[in-house]
């Protein structure tokens, strides 16, 4: 495992305390903080490798139980995994399926053992394990792969959020049982719902697994921006300090400055190109909704401050028209701008950090982008 993966903290924010670091793995570096675009399906919808490659993604994500659904994880294996299958050359990060499970089935059954449930598209009944999920993860060859768990719904009790927590942690154990591959790190994720103690002893019950990162899962899922910022408050001086600490499903500007300062070096989220299918570009002066009547003759960048192929070959105007006529091109040109904006805007959190002035870049960022503190 040492050879393949190794974690580096580069430089700590003297007034903030954010970090900045570079994560080794085999197929190459990643330096952090970084968002990780979502390919769920081995692909960022309508984004080639190149396309991926010209923005700048360090790491991609894709989805275990889609892929085990649709094309089968034994065909990806077939293909050389998942980096030939999708000619991706790059680290990816492939999680459990297991958040997949509990917010796709409609029913499912819950046992020490797995999850019941059944196949969203075809209603065949089909049954989780922590080690089933670690097979599929390691026929798709991810450098990055992570623990199954329960993710456990926002507001429920005491009681039942322990019961999940500590279903997670047994999963933890087998599925670290079970997983044999070296050129594969596995990630286990630290659960508990809101409540304090339980994150508490699932972080410190997790880091034992802890080889070169922690995730931290359930955050993010339906409860108040305060509430969730006052669980990484919580947890943030527990983490193991030489790994890279991952918040799962995260990836709106201002959850990510929030998140960066208090100690989060990774994140993933589908919002870049789901907005972008919508007709909406994130921008460094605030959203921009191409629906609107306004830029049906604006013929202006949509961000003068992106260097992107949408941003230096069209106008908002054309933006317009593409995304009023439901044109897929639309939707591939929004979806190219909002990851490398994103990314763009990883890489000057990455420098004020390294200069020590995060707080500062965050508070020109809000004030430009429309955030308030």
């Amino acid at each position: 495992m040492k050879k393949n993966f190794s974690y580096e903290v580069l430089h700590i924010d003297k007034n903030s305390g954010a970090r900045t670091g570079v994560l080794h793995t085999p197929h190459g570096d990643i330096y952090t903080p970084i968002y990780m675009p979502v390919g769920t399906l081995a692909t960022v919808k309508s984004l080639t490798s190149d396309d991926l490659y010209d923005v700048g993604a360090q790491i991609i994500l894709a989805n275990t139980y889609h892929l085990h659904i649709r094309p089968g994880d034994e065909l990806v294996k077939k293909a050389g995994g998942v980096h030939k299958f999708m000619n991706f050359n790059r680290p990816m990060l492939t999680d459990s399926g297991g958040f997949q499970v509990f917010s796709l089935a409609d029913i499912r059954k819950i046992t020490d053992d797995g999850v019941e449930f059944r196949n969203h598209l075809s209603g065949a009944k089909m049954f989780f394990t922590p080690e089933k999920a670690i097979d599929i993860e390691n026929n798709l060859g991810a450098d990055i792969i992570m623990a199954f768990d329960v993710c456990s719904d926002y507001g429920i009790s005491h009681k039942d959020a322990e019961k999940a927590m500590t279903r997670t942690l047994d999963w933890l154990d087998r599925c670290y049982k079970h997983h044999k591959n070296a050129k594969q790190m596995l990630f286990p994720i630290v659960q508990g719902n809101f409540y304090e103690d339980l994150r508490l002893k699932s972080l410190e019950e997790t880091k034992k697994y802890c080889k070169c990162g922690i995730a931290i899962g359930g955050l993010s899922v339906g409860e108040p921006k305060d509430v969730m910022l006052k669980m990484l408050d919580v947890m943030q001086p527990h983490y193991p300090e030489k790994m890279p600490r991952y918040m799962m499903g995260v990836g709106t500007p201002d959850y990510i400055f929030e998140s960066v300062q208090r100690g989060i070096d990774m994140f993933d989220c589908v919002f870049q190109t789901r907005v972008a299918r919508n007709g909406m570009a994130l921008t460094s002066r605030g959203k921009v909704v191409l629906k609107q009547a306004q830029y049906k003759e604006d013929f202006s960048p949509l961000d003068p401050e992106c260097d992107c192929y949408c941003c230096t070959h069209h106008t908002k105007a054309y933006l317009h028209h593409l995304v009023m006529c439901n044109e897929i091109l639309g939707a591939r040109l929004l979806s190219l701008h909002n990851i490398r904006f994103t990314l763009n805007m990883m890489q000057n959190i990455r420098d004020a950090i390294n200069n020590d002035r995060f707080l500062e870049f965050k508070k020109e960022f809000y004030a430009k982008y429309g955030i308030k503190e």
